[in-house]
């Protein structure tokens, strides 16, 4: 077994050491959620904490590592005695990204449990947490349906296995710990609150810090023993101070004058729901006892709010993490009077393992150059002059709800919420013979595949002769996400202020809606002379939204430039993940200037996605008195439909086919 680097040899990143100590002294506060860019110590932090646990005592032989003195009555390898058990270091359990829900939560032998009536199980992921950690890398990638399954189980302390009316249940309870990189696509709201308390890390700026970093990091690839050896006094030091923490920590008192704190701040944030408000009081109360304290002091309560609620205070994706610490002063100081039993608290500057939270990004709004600034060319439909000049970024308008965009067909992409596809979730259509490991059991199905042959197996009791080739796999259809490739017109003819506003507005809203669905996104921008890749395509979508906020107007509209370059991201992507279906949203007037024939060439660009059977959608941006219906034109030769920004909102009164009318090749 390697040996793992060293917790206290983290260098910074107090943060998150602060964070996973408390679940360490108390897992009731709900896990850690770390996020932050590639190559912060997240994974190495959380794979050192589990040579800081205790030592757990378990049954021996039991394959959901009981605790001797009080056995889960309910236990699969029960009922077991209380008595003296054996001592084992805590686990820390990976789950793969790719795992399936067997692996997670267990399977049971179908086969056995028809033919004989009994409940062969086999434990998964979660019964080997049991009592330790549980870690999963790239949380924000994990299918939704696990994550949904580890969230229960970490929420109830309890893991539940049905199939077909046999079920199993086993205690579940773990530290739950996610990392994962923003850039890679968010977490859905619900998700993030399940995590007790989430950190922000980054590299350090400063240059003696990354020096030490990189010293320790080599040190410890040349000789791993040689380096846990020399950290090993301050690893048991910290040892030490987890277990009396815990032992303090029943006799912490939380004071109502530190719980009006709890309850003020987390109404003054607009926090959803009570999660935050006993996530809180959990957090506090461990860094009480970690400080080696019984009483809640308010340095404790704002440290908490740090931990606890900038990852609750999101309203929508496209908003920044974080916390306004100003504000959270003036709500403390506000309400912190004291009981006549509390004491008067003395909260320092900094909270126990240094301060928390990220400062609240800079929302002075910025300046746009609107002095002067002049569309490229009035709406009469007439050509561009190819002297414009680029125009500054405008701010999107106000987002709103789209109408349902999906793909036709059936596919067989990733989980998600837009188009159907055969899924592993979803309803029951029908049955077929299992691809490998059975893990969907069609009863009915596999029950009368069975029953013509138990006169010849030789059927004697009541029990049914089931064979492996009588199993029947349960198809079923659900929703999958999509790649939906934006491909947006920025040039002169879009630069009028009000109207390029309104523009990306409505991609916003298309962003947001593909965020709720759990789609792939990408963005192909056109302007001047030729077409960019603003973002390739990606799961984060809040980073779409950064590149759209951003995005200049002016020049020539290079049309077919902009279609080529959406159908060579097309093609690559679909070497890259093949069961993922495109959707094409072009945003344009549907104007084509520059180069010879530029309508002409536009036209043949656009015949290319009809020949592949993209499904694809033109939002049409034309307005003004005279409309030439040129979007309307680009929709049929891409084989797709043509809407109005009007029209793509989903309280229009105009009609708007769901479904997006693909063209097979």
């Amino acid at each position: 077994m390697s040996t793992p680097f060293p917790f206290t040899a983290v260098v910074g990143q107090d943060d998150l050491r602060l964070a996973l100590l408390l679940n360490a002294v108390s897992p009731a506060v709900g896990g850690v959620l770390v996020r932050g860019e590639k190559g912060t110590a997240k994974s190495t932090a959380v794979r050192a904490l589990s040579a800081l646990l205790p030592e757990v005592g378990v049954v021996p032989g039991c394959r959901f590592s009981c605790d001797p003195a009080s056995p889960d009555p309910a236990c699969p390898d029960g009922p077991h005695e209380a008595g003296t058990g054996v001592e084992r270091p805590a686990r820390m359990v990976e789950l793969p990204v790719g795992a399936s829900e067997d692996r997670l939560v267990g399977a049971l032998d179908i086969e056995r449990a028809l033919s004989e009536g009994v409940k062969a199980f086999e434990p998964g992921l979660l019964a080997d947490a049991h009592r330790g950690i549980l870690y999963v890398d790239e949380v924000n990638l994990l299918h939704d349906h696990l994550v949904d399954l580890l969230l229960d189980a970490a929420a109830m302390g309890a893991s539940y296995v049905e199939r077909e009316g046999v079920s199993v249940r086993h205690a579940a309870r773990f530290l739950l710990v996610g990392t994962m990189n923003p850039e890679e696509g968010e977490l859905r709201p619900q998700l993030l609150d399940r995590f007790g308390l989430t950190v922000e890390v980054a590299a350090s700026r400063e240059p003696d810090q990354r020096v030490e970093v990189v010293r320790r990091r080599l040190a410890y690839d040349d000789d791993p023993g040689g380096f846990a050896a020399r950290w090993a006094e301050e690893e048991a030091a910290v040892r030490a101070r987890i277990i009396a923490a815990r032992e303090l920590l029943p006799s912490v008192r939380l004071g109502d004058g530190a719980l009006r704190q709890i309850a003020a701040t987390c109404a003054a944030f607009e926090v959803d729901g009570m999660r935050a408000d006993i996530v809180m009081a959990r957090t506090a109360t461990a860094l009480a006892a970690w400080a080696g304290r019984t009483e809640v002091l308010a340095e404790d309560v704002r440290q908490a709010a740090l931990l606890a609620l900038p990852h609750r205070r999101r309203r929508n994706p496209f908003d920044a993490p974080g916390l306004d610490e100003d504000k959270l002063d003036e709500t403390l100081e506000e309400f912190g009077g004291s009981d006549e039993d509390d004491p008067d608290p003395d909260p320092g500057p900094d909270g126990p393992g240094g301060g928390g939270g990220q400062p609240e990004p800079d929302d002075a709004p910025q300046g746009d150059g609107d002095t002067g600034a002049r569309p490229e060319a009035g709406e009469n439909g007439q050509p561009q002059p190819s002297g414009a000049g680029e125009q500054s970024a405008v701010r999107a308008s106000e987002p709103f709800r789209t109408k349902v965009l999906s793909v036709p067909g059936i596919g067989e992409g990733a989980a998600g919420r837009r188009s159907r596809a055969r899924t592993e979730q979803g309803r029951t259509t029908g049955a077929r013979r299992p691809r490998g490991a059975l893990t969907k059991l069609h009863l009915a199905a596999t029950v009368q595949a069975a029953a013509p042959h138990q006169r010849a197996r030789g059927r004697s009791g009541p029990g049914l002769v089931v064979r492996r080739d009588d199993l029947r796999q349960a198809a079923r259809e659900g929703r999958e996400g999509n790649l939906v490739l934006f491909v947006v017109d920025a040039s002169g003819s879009m630069a009028a202020r009000q109207r390029m506003s309104a523009v990306k507005g409505a991609v916003l809203s298309l962003l947001l809606d593909a965020y709720q669905r759990r789609d792939k996104v990408g963005l192909v921008t056109f302007r001047g002379s030729d077409a960019d890749v603003a973002l390739p395509p990606t799961s984060s979508v809040d980073a779409a939204a950064a590149r759209l906020e951003t995005l200049p107007t002016g020049g020539r509209t290079p049309l077919a430039a902009g279609l080529l370059r959406a159908h060579d991201v097309l093609r690559v992507e679909r070497l890259r993940d093949p069961a993922r279906r495109p959707l094409v949203v072009v945003v344009t007037d549907g104007r084509a200037t520059g180069g010879p024939e530029p309508v002409a060439l536009a036209g043949r660009a656009a015949r290319l996605f009809a020949a592949d059977g993209v499904a694809s959608v033109v939002v049409d941006c034309e307005s003004g008195p005279v409309r030439l219906g040129l979007a309307g034109q680009l929709a049929g030769e891409l084989g797709g439909t043509a809407v109005t920004l009007d029209e793509l909102r989903a309280d229009s009164l105009a009609g708007l086919v769901k479904d997006v009318q693909g063209r097979a090749a």
